[in-house]
């Protein structure tokens, strides 16, 4: 039986690497953690930028995921999938957290609720299933975003919703670098007045996000007096999303 190719063996390491923690590495400490010569693992980084695996930050010199590799991770799992897999655990936060509970992925640089749980009381509410949603304006859409789900890119042209509405590319930029820091999103009014929501990454094999896992809901029960999200509703979406995601193959984080 032929042996296996160390080359492919340590490109693969590389990006397992990225793929967790910040999934942004310089190359000393990508080398270091796979304690690997630095020039062994610049020629791997370039080999893999060549083919669109790798991409490198042009101000920081960092290392992350490239557009090709996220483009094959979010293809191999379909949406009947994703949402087959998620009611297990959507159903159960909606009960927790006394909040509607959207899953989101990309479309066509949009975001596409894929499954929709309603809020437990009595209101009326309508199903959101199949509805698309702006990128820059949701909580689903920034971890979509800022976790470069499908490849997809912030969107150039940012429409205005409400006047809370990011409306800058260096706004959402810097919005964008607190999402993937954090681990969460949130949207204050930005899509809805009186309406508040958060969201969390949803990763497959791989630690590759496939989606978004979100509540949303009125902003006086999401929020605090100081329009900032409760901590324990932001520790059920990221544990519930964490689920999900071990349920796809992903690691635990």
């Amino acid at each position: 039986m032929p042996g296996t190719v160390q080359s492919i063996e340590r490109a693969a390491a590389v990006l397992r690497l990225l793929s967790g923690g910040s999934g942004r590495l310089p190359l000393g400490e990508i080398a270091r953690s796979l304690d690997l010569a630095k020039g062994t693992t610049h020629g791997i980084l370039r080999t893999l930028q060549h083919v669109g695996f790798v991409e490198q930050d042009r101000v920081s010199g960092h290392y992350r995921l490239g557009p090709a590799l996220l483009h094959l991770g979010a293809n191999y799992l379909d949406v009947n999938e994703l949402r087959s897999r998620s009611i297990n655990w959507a159903d159960p936060l909606a009960a927790r957290s006394g909040e509607a509970v959207r899953i989101g992925t990309v479309l066509a640089g949009q975001v596409q609720v894929v499954h929709h749980v309603f809020r437990p009381d009595d209101t009326f509410q309508t199903l959101d299933v199949g509805t698309m949603l702006p990128l820059h304006a949701t909580a689903l859409g920034k971890v979509l975003v800022a976790y470069r789900a499908a490849a997809v890119a912030p969107p150039r042209e940012l429409d205005r919703f409400t006047r809370r509405t990011i409306l800058t590319p260096r706004a959402l930029a810097a919005e964008l670098h607190r999402v993937h820091e954090s681990g969460w999103a949130a949207d204050i009014e930005e899509m809805t007045p009186g309406i508040a929501a958060v969201a969390a990454p949803i990763r497959g094999y791989g630690g590759l996000v496939v989606g978004a896992l979100g509540i949303s809901g009125l902003v006086e029960r999401i929020c605090d007096s100081h329009y900032h999200p409760h901590q324990h509703l932001v520790a059920y979406v990221r544990d519930a999303a964490r689920a999900i995601s071990q349920d796809l193959g992903a690691a635990r984080r």
